[in-house]
């Protein structure tokens, strides 16, 4: 088989990348002191790489981030916001995941709670985690929708696959009985089986009241505060969002 021959099958088997990378070692003649197994194994690893990295692009893509730009090496740690750096970082090597536990991140409008959650999200994409961004309001619309629409078990049960689901704009206003039930279907769906992230300027004990109705409240608190972790972002007063402009480190 000629090498143009073996360039136009790899290609055909949508083997790109390992197709460039023959193609260099054709015209590299330094090649020719590695061994066969050697020149086999950089072709593979291109091809690889190649490949987690699209799979990574795709997964951040998909997971529709609020600030796609967050990144937990660029979290502003000033004294007055008094976060825990080593908790951050434990936290980010996305441990819990697994584990199936949830994040609670608490602290004033403008705090910078969203972009803490997009840089956890965004860790989570890089080991390869599905994930999944979105409001709290975007969230009852869209089950709303698909109860008119005959597709509600379709929903929740496609919100249950995330590994990591991230509740923008938790609880910041009271719900409807509807609303309150729809939420404990999710909620309990994800129950040991996934994480998320919960976005709140409110701390659990207040959450009761937002829900309202007692036993649905109950229920779900139930299953979120017992397996979760917490972080209170202090703002002192500054809007990040303010301070630093909203694409800036928050």
């Amino acid at each position: 088989m000629t090498n143009e021959a073996t360039l136009e099958k790899l290609i055909e088997m949508r083997l790109t990348t390992m197709a460039d990378a023959l193609r260099q070692q054709l015209a590299d003649s330094s090649m020719e002191q590695l061994s066969f197994i050697e020149r086999i194994g950089l072709i593979v690893d291109r091809e690889y790489t190649s490949r987690k990295n699209n799979h990574l692009k795709r997964l951040i893509k998909h997971a529709d981030f609020d600030q796609t730009q967050a990144s937990i090496a660029d979290i502003n740690y000033a004294p007055t916001r008094k976060l825990n750096r080593n908790q951050i970082l434990d936290l980010a090597s996305c441990r819990y995941i697994p584990d199936a536990y949830n994040l609670i991140l608490l602290g004033a409008t403008g705090s910078g709670k969203s972009y803490l959650a997009c840089a956890f999200g965004v860790e989570s994409c890089k080991n390869f985690y599905t994930v999944k961004y979105l409001r709290l309001p975007e969230l009852f619309i869209e089950m709303e929708m698909a109860r008119t629409e005959g597709n509600f078990t379709k929903i929740v049960k496609q919100y249950a696959k995330y590994k990591l689901l991230i509740l923008d704009e938790w609880l910041l206003i009271k719900l409807t009985e509807v609303q309150a039930r729809d939420l404990l279907e999710i909620i309990h769906a994800r129950h040991k089986h996934a994480s998320t992230i919960f976005c709140s300027q409110f701390a659990p004990a207040g959450w009761h009241t937002k829900i309202g109705e007692p036993t649905l409240a109950d229920a779900i608190l139930d299953r979120i505060v017992h397996d979760s972790y917490t972080i209170e972002i202090h703002s002192d007063g500054i809007n990040m969002r303010h301070e630093y402009g909203l694409k800036q480190n928050l």
